[in-house]
């Protein structure tokens, strides 16, 4: 890869590569350019007593999903539930067996075995862990698994797998442990700094032959026997992605130590090339074993060299290490000394008695250099992947995985586990991963980009009149909004509203103003979505709709302008519009007489029947309109989609909080609650089947601040309907239809508040410290 190796006291090199732990004090001293095989904090579950009290903390809190380490005990601290564990063995007349490692120990050196296990000493310092009687056995041996895996960034988390590996058997034929055949390591233990002793080890360079095999022959072993290979590489990946989690809290708050003020985005100066030691049972489920961050690398025989050159040689590859790097590191250093010089792009500290207009354009502002500071970011972070796809060899992501439901759940256990171990830092941590900013494609930061320089043209235009916009009496918050909403009463099964004073429009014509500080142009790697559609030849017509009460009828479009629609916009797939009264957020149906409490197949299916009626009957309401305009309001903002969507999108994604974005949801769940009251009478419906997909439907909207229903406003992204493809709750066809209205509803309710909010305000931001201060 022509590296050229420099003088062990070169502080200038490239590349720093330590076969030991790296102090802290010299991952602070490295420069943006350089990069160091370490990460401060791995020893979190590189040291085995360190792992076994971190996998026992995350065990407590999710026994389900960290079910691959065997029982552990640390001494002396867990001496005495020790020998609880075994005096309720031995009531249960069990035997068992104990392999007692030292904590901090490599290479298989000071490893012993035990049954009896009243005879460890109370006081020393080792690790006792339940022994695996019952291995999966190849030719009769016992052996494990060196997987390689590679972490090129803690912040963010991104993990790697190398695709080969080393199996390593033990040197004599297994048999299960007893009294006898204790002291036997050969047969015990598979590591290869043990077994290379024995005469017995067979130093064969036949891939299928030797004590010492690759993982890539073992994969085809697998799949000539009618294993299930893409399983056991799941399972493995998933071992692996949950040992890290574990890792993260600790390994990203000791980088930012070491690392302070570093621009978010910035390069990683630590990677980590990791060894980790899998066994598998009978049934071939991987077990951890232990983790080496100072893997081998030597190459006894020729089979260690192709695994070990591959892995390390693929590993560089995708760190992308230059010999410019160096040169533009030093160029990047004095343009941000020249910016803190010169005060370039800080924002100013607002004066406190600044007025209501200088206000909204310092926010305005502040919201601009985030989005483009984000930006940079995503276009930093699309540029590293290309690089990473370019360049994968025979390694393999696996965090963050492609598959959005997986993701879903790693972050979720991420959440879990900055919370068991980071306690009180954990929320401001989650907070800044969490920021839904981080989840925008470039395409859609861009559209935001241009909806604050719209809001900003709009503010200087009003400036000429007067010199801030006053919040008027008649004006409506959407705090004030959602609250008024639901705090209204409920009669006779719909819920009504009526705004106590009338909404306002400003109709201030907006004058011309500065741009954007410098052209903001979009990438060419920035696909464009369907918001840069044009010409109706480029938009898809819109999805056919079945008639209301048959919903496999014959279906029909409807003409003008909604044909030239995008089949991800059409708001409807099931049934014709009906029109819309004129209260906002009512939603209204033709029920039928229920049926009694015990039903049979044939009558829940008639139930569901008339649900699905009841919920196509359904129609968001807005305030202050006649039916035609209200269909005329969700026709003209599909019709003008492409104007319209970064408002929605900054309203939704940004300005809503969490609490807010299910209060919006919460207008359509209410009144589908009490049509399935009426419907299956049913005053506690939670013990429906239908509503708990529902439930499920909702939760999968507002998954990822908003990003779900977000979703379903365009082509890109998961769609909700993937929560059925892996559960075990089945949802019959007509039940899915029931759900795809659901989401219909949810989108319109969206659509009809966002355009109330919009027609109330004057615009969607700029008026509202709370709204838009989106840190």
């Amino acid at each position: 890869m022509d590296f050229i190796k420099a003088r062990d006291d070169d502080e200038t090199a490239n590349l720093i590569w330590n076969d030991s732990a790296v102090q802290h004090e010299k991952i602070a001293e490295l420069r943006n350019y350089q990069r160091i095989n370490h990460f401060p904090g791995m020893g979190e579950i590189c040291r085995k007593d360190c792992l076994a009290r971190n996998m026992s903390k995350m065990i407590k809190c999710q026994p389900q999903e960290y079910s691959f380490i065997p029982k552990t005990w640390i001494f002396p601290a867990e001496y005495t539930q020790l020998q609880n564990y075994v005096k309720e063995l031995r009531r249960k007349r069990k035997q068992k067996t104990f392999i007692v490692k030292p904590s901090n120990g490599a290479m298989g050196h000071g490893i012993w075995l035990i049954r009896n296990c009243e005879k460890l000493p109370a006081q020393e310092h080792f690790i006792v862990q339940e022994y695996l009687d019952k291995p999966f056995l190849m030719e009769g041996y016992k052996f494990d698994l060196r997987i390689y895996i590679l972490v090129t960034s803690c912040d963010p988390l991104r993990i790697f797998l190398y695709n080969d590996g080393l199996v390593r058997m033990g040197t004599e034929k297994y048999h299960a442990p007893s009294e006898a055949n204790l002291s036997q390591l050969y047969m015990h233990l598979t590591n290869y700094s043990v077994n290379k002793h024995n005469e017995n080890f067979e130093r064969d360079e036949t891939v299928d032959k030797g004590s010492k095999r690759s993982i890539s022959w073992f994969t085809q072993f697998l799949r000539c026997n009618d294993y299930d290979v893409a399983k056991f590489w799941g399972d493995i990946s998933e071992l692996v992605v949950k040992t890290l989690i574990v890792a993260e809290p600790h390994v990203l708050h000791a980088y930012r130590m070491c690392r302070p003020g570093q621009p978010p985005g910035s390069d990683s100066v630590c990677f980590e090339v990791l060894g980790f030691d899998i066994i598998l049972d009978h049934k071939l489920k991987p077990w951890l074993l232990e983790i080496n961050r100072a893997p081998s690398f030597a190459t006894d025989q020729k089979i260690d060299y192709d695994v070990k050159k591959g892995a390390l040689l693929n590993a560089l590859k995708l760190l992308n290490i230059r010999a410019s790097d160096k040169k533009r590191n030093l160029a990047q250093q004095k343009a941000e000394a020249q910016r803190r010089l010169y005060g370039h792009g800080s924002m100013k500290k607002l004066p406190a008695a600044s007025s209501d207009w200088e206000k909204q354009r310092h926010t305005l502002e502040r919201r601009r250099e985030e989005l483009k500071e984000q930006l940079a970011q995503v276009r930093k972070q699309f540029s590293r992947e290309q690089h990473e796809k370019q360049h994968l060899g025979n390694y393999r992501r696996i965090y963050p995985p492609d598959d959005k439901l997986l993701l879903e759940k790693y972050e979720s256990l991420l959440s879990a586990a900055f919370q068991t171990f980071l306690a009180g830092r954990a929320a401001s941590l989650q907070k800044e991963m969490n920021n839904p900013l981080k989840r925008m494609k470039e395409e859609d930061i861009l559209d935001l980009l241009e909806q604050c320089e719209l809001d900003d043209e709009k503010l200087m235009g009003k400036s000429s009149r007067q010199r801030g916009p006053k919040v008027g009496k008649n004006s409506v918050t959407v705090s004030q909004y959602i609250s008024s909403f639901f705090l209204s009463p409920l009669t006779t099964g719909r819920m009504h509203w009526k705004p106590s004073v009338k909404p306002f429009k400003n109709n201030t014509a907006p004058s011309v103003s500065p741009t954007l500080s410098g052209p903001i142009r979009r990438s060419i790697s920035c696909p464009r979505s369907i918001a840069s559609l044009s010409s109706p030849s480029e938009v898809r017509a819109l999805s056919s709709r079945p008639s209301p009460m048959v919903p496999m009828a014959t279906p029909f479009i409807r003409p003008g302008s909604a044909m030239l629609r995008s089949h991800s916009l059409s708001r409807s797939g099931y049934a014709p519009r009906v029109p819309h009264s004129n209260s906002l957020g009512t939603i209204h149906s033709n029920i039928g007489d229920s049926l009694i409490h015990l039903r049979s197949k044939e009558q829940e299916a008639d139930l569901v029947h008339q649900t699905l009626a009841a919920l196509t009957a359904m129609r968001i309401r807005f305030p202050g309109k006649t039916e035609e305009e209200a269909e005329a309001v969700l026709d003209e903002i599909l019709d003008n989609w492409k104007y319209h969507k970064p408002k929605v999108a900054s309203y939704w994604l940004v300005k809503l909080d969490s609490t807010k974005q299910r209060k919006v949801l919460d207008i359509v769940r209410t009144n589908v609650r009490l049509a399935l009251q009426r419907i299956w009478r049913e005053p506690d419906v939670e013990s429906l089947h239908l509503y708990r997909l529902f439930n499920r439907v909702f939760n999968r909207l507002l998954w990822s601040h908003g990003q779900g229903l977000w979703n379903c406003f365009s082509n890109t992204g998961s769609s909700w309907e993937t929560i059925f493809s892996k559960s075990s709750e089945v949802a019959s066809p007509q039940e899915l239809q029931c759900c795809r209205r659901l989401v219909q509803l949810c989108r319109d309710c969206l659509l009809v508040v966002y355009k109330f909010v919009s027609e109330s305000r004057g615009s969607l931001s700029g008026l509202s410290p709370e709204w838009d201060d989106t840190r």
